[in-house]
């Protein structure tokens, strides 16, 4: 049996390329057999930059409705907020005694912004002890992550590793990147990587009006209406061959090529393709939102049973180290 862990910031609610790019997967990964999945919202993590309480209560509940109404079993497997499971920041500590200076300034998370320190908050600097922690508490064997995030794995495997040479013995289980190499790269409405930071995403769980504005407005040429038009780099096709049928696709593809159809067309038929492949993902997520004591109650039963794991892990931990 493999144990997966992965977790999503609590930095708003998901988006496409969130969905396409990680939830989705994730929960197809969860439902294989013999995989044993605890996914988790890292609102520890999103303290670095999110100061206001309440839009980290909302954001919180945002998530987990995203991947409860997106197919998520949190009876077999654990869904859980990482604040709920305090035994995580008490393994920082330790871990960070262990973290050498060095590997934690070389880390991406701090070097990207190690150009105005005055930003740079202790939270931010210790980021990947942290995340190193989330996987070593739960004796995580597979951690899906994307290209970006492999050096955060690295880390906790080396902070792995030097605890259990310094102790002779195997304190920790020494987790395994899991990259998929043929991950999508979502397009934003403007053509770039689709993030929150660039303000080009699409939100498959907003109003119907406020999506329909969202697609209407997706950057495109000026080719006339009765010209041929390129499927392979229009931002409006390549959307929708994520999440439409093969056929669809096909059929979106000859009337491009053929001409005669206009962009207006293109991002209508999106539109009608988000509604419809997310149609029922979108009426769940509406109904765990009104309700946020189910949703509430749902994450603290999971937190209840990531603690079991975690009190397991960290009474050796304590042994180990003399506590």
């Amino acid at each position: 049996m493999a144990r997966i862990l992965t977790g999503i910031q609590s930095s708003g609610r998901p988006h496409l390329g969130n969905l396409l790019g990680a939830i989705l997967p994730a929960i197809a990964l969860s439902k294989l057999p013999g995989n044993d999945a605890l996914y988790f919202i890292a609102d520890l993590h999103s303290l670095t930059t999110i100061k206001d309480a309440d839009e980290r209560r909302q954001n919180t509940r945002a998530v987990a409705a995203a991947w409860l109404a997106c197919g998520f079993n949190a009876d077999d497997n654990i869904l859980f907020v990482q604040s709920q499971v305090p035994e995580v920041a008490e393994l920082t500590w330790y871990l960070s005694c262990f973290a050498p200076y060095p590997m934690l300034a070389n880390a991406h998370s701090f070097k990207d912004k190690k150009e105005r320190l005055a930003d740079v908050n202790a939270g931010l600097f210790i980021y990947p002890v942290l995340m190193a922690a989330d996987i070593l508490l739960y004796d995580v064997n597979l951690v899906p992550v994307g290209k970006d995030q492999v050096q955060h794995l690295e880390i906790a495997a080396d902070i792995a590793r030097s605890i259990n040479h310094i102790y002779q013995q195997e304190v920790f289980v020494v987790p395994a990147p899991r990259v998929d190499e043929q991950v999508m790269i979502i397009p934003g409405t403007d053509g770039q990587k689709m993030s929150k930071s660039y303000g080009n995403t699409l939100d498959v769980f907003a109003p119907e009006a406020e999506l329909k504005k969202k697609v209407m407005g997706i950057v495109s040429d000026s080719t006339p209406l009765e010209d041929p038009k390129n499927p392979d780099t229009d931002v409006t096709a390549r959307l929708y061959n994520l999440v439409a049928t093969p056929a669809q696709a096909a059929d979106m593809r000859a009337k491009y090529l053929a001409g005669g159809f206009g962009y207006g067309h293109a991002k209508k038929e999106l539109l009608g393709a988000l509604l419809d492949t997310f149609g029922p993902a979108r009426q769940e997520y509406a109904r765990l939102l009104a309700d946020p004591a189910e949703l509430d109650r749902a994450l603290t039963k999971g937190a209840e049973k990531a603690r079991i794991l975690a009190r397991k892990r960290l009474a050796v931990v304590r042994s180990v180290l003399g506590f």
